[in-house]
């Protein structure tokens, strides 16, 4: 009888790591159509306001226009002095090529900047990426996030920095981004991805199966002073 009862608790266990993992799998897919969806969503802002400015461009030309043939030259001046602030604002300051990159670099690096880091990025692609924008989004918007949150570890006074570099190598996506940490990881395994918890944990996580997803290859250093991660993404 006692091989009845291993056989069963056997199978017990089999069926509760399969409930278990569906349900964790769920969880992530649910967690991660979310925090997509936000992410698409703050890329998206910078852009909405630009295509308003773009509709209201003629508006603002007629107005100026009719200042000068009035010889309101200081009005015509102070307006396009309003208009110029009011650029300013909106913030594009990032521009790669891609529209869709544009718009999540200006969006995540605006933010590090107001938070008082220091940001260099230089990236070049084509206009047209043969690669998902929704996986682009979760891995750019990942390593930045990560980047960010590292650095707000960090004190005022520390020289807390970004650095991003994208390009287009041999049918290649090239992905880097280095930040300043106060942590020193000795081995970046999978043992450190999955014990790393919280949101930081969850992005390095999501990055990995979006890299393995498209056969693709990632690279993480971690030095006193740096953590710096490189991705190698196959394009068509």
């Amino acid at each position: 009888m006692a091989w009845i009862f291993t056989a069963t608790m056997a199978v017990l266990f089999i069926l509760f790591f399969i409930i278990y993992t569906k349900k964790t799998e769920k969880k992530m897919r649910d967690y991660e159509s979310k925090i997509t969806a936000s992410q698409l969503a703050q890329t998206s802002q910078v852009y909405m306001e630009m295509r308003g400015w773009k509709h209201d461009y003629h508006n603002h030309m007629q107005k100026i226009r009719a200042h000068l043939a009035l010889g309101e030259y200081a009005e015509a001046n102070e307006y396009i002095n309003l208009m110029e602030n009011e650029l300013d604002s909106v913030g594009v300051k990032y521009k790669t090529g891609n529209t869709s990159v544009d718009a999540m670099l200006n969006s995540k690096l605006s933010l590090a900047g107001n938070k008082g880091l220091s940001v260099k990025c230089d990236a070049i692609l084509p206009d047209k990426l043969l690669f998902n924008p929704v996986d682009l989004c979760i891995i750019i918007g990942n390593l930045i996030d990560n980047a960010i949150e590292a650095c707000e570890k960090m004190e005022e006074n520390q020289n807390r920095f970004i650095r991003i570099y994208l390009c287009v190598q041999k049918k290649h996506l090239y992905i880097s981004v280095s930040n300043a940490t106060n942590e020193v990881v000795r081995k970046l395994d999978r043992e450190y991805i999955t014990n790393k918890r919280g949101n930081h944990g969850n992005g390095l996580w999501r990055i990995n199966k979006v890299v393995e997803k498209h056969n693709g290859y990632i690279n993480r250093q971690n030095e006193p002073g740096i953590f710096a991660t490189e991705i190698m993404l196959p394009l068509g």
